[in-house]
C-alpha cells in the first residue's frame, strides 16, 4: 500500500486529488496539509511516505527535502508556475507535475515514483499554459450556486450534506447537478472532480466559492 501525503494551499485541487487518488486499491491518504508548518509535522509522522507537495507553500525546498529523505519518503513537486530549479533540488525529487495534470497522469506519476523511478512532467517546468479558455468558458456558464456545489462535490459531499450547507433541499440540488452536469459535459461526480481538477481557471472559481461558504458557516 502506498502511503500519500498531499500539501497544498489551493483546497479545490487537494481535494480533487485526494478524490482520484482514493479511488485506486493501492493507495491511500494519510494526511492532506494547507501549509508548510503542518507539512513538515506530518513529515515525521508517516515515513515511507509518497509527499505530493505544492511549491506555492513558500517552502524552503533544501530542507524540506532532506528531511523527506530522512523519513525514507519520496516527493512530487506540484509546479504551479514556470519553474528553474537548482540542480541539486531538480535531483532529490521523485516527480514533477503540473496543476493541469489529469488524473490518470497523477495516478501514474504516483505510482513510478513508488517504484523508485522519477516522473517529470516537463511542461512543469517550463512555460505553462496561460490562459485556459475551456475552463474559463464552463466557469462563465455556471452560476455563483453552481460553482458552490461544484466546490462541496470535489471535496466529497453528498447531495444530503451540500443541501444543508447551502440551507435548501435534496432534491434541489440533484437538479442543479443537472445543469452543472451539462454545462460542464460530464455524466457523474467522479468526472466532475476530475473536471474541475484539471481546468484551474474552474478550480480556482470553485474554490472561492467554497471560502464563502465557510464564511458564512463561521
Amino acid at each position: 500500500m502506498n502511503r500519500l501525503i498531499l500539501a497544498d494551499d489551493q483546497v479545490i485541487f487537494r481535494a480533487g486529488a485526494a478524490r482520484v487518488l482514493s479511488q485506486e486499491e493501492d493507495m491511500r491518504i494519510v494526511a492532506q496539509c494547507e501549509d508548510a508548518a503542518r507539512l513538515t509535522s506530518v513529515i515525521a509522522s508517516f515515513r515511507a511516505s509518497i509527499v505530493i507537495f505544492s511549491s506555492g507553500l513558500a517552502l524552503d525546498l533544501p530542507i524540506l527535502l532532506a528531511s523527506i529523505q530522512e523519513a525514507g519518503s519520496r516527493a512530487i513537486l506540484i509546479a504551479d508556475k514556470d519553474h528553474h530549479l537548482p540542480e541539486a533540488v531538480y535531483a532529490q525529487l521523485g516527480g514533477i507535475i503540473s496543476r493541469s495534470v489529469t488524473g490518470p497522469q497523477l495516478i501514474e506519476a504516483v505510482r513510478r515514483v513508488a517504484k523508485g523511478q522519477r516522473s517529470i512532467e516537463r511542461s512543469a517546468v517550463s512555460t505553462m499554459p496561460s490562459h485556459d479558455a475551456v475552463g474559463a468558458r464552463v466557469r462563465d456558464r455556471l452560476t455563483p450556486k453552481e460553482l458552490q456545489i461544484v466546490a462541496l462535490i470535489v471535496q466529497g459531499c453528498k447531495n444530503k450534506d451540500i443541501a444543508t450547507q447551502l440551507n435548501t433541499k435534496e432534491q434541489v440540488i440533484k437538479n442543479y447537478l443537472r445543469s452543472i452536469y451539462d454545462k460542464t459535459g460530464v455524466s457523474d461526480r467522479l468526472e466532475l472532480a476530475l473536471f474541475t481538477l484539471h481546468h484551474r481557471l474552474l478550480a480556482e472559481a470553485a474554490a472561492k466559492a467554497g471560502t464563502l461558504i465557510q464564511m458564512k458557516s463561521a
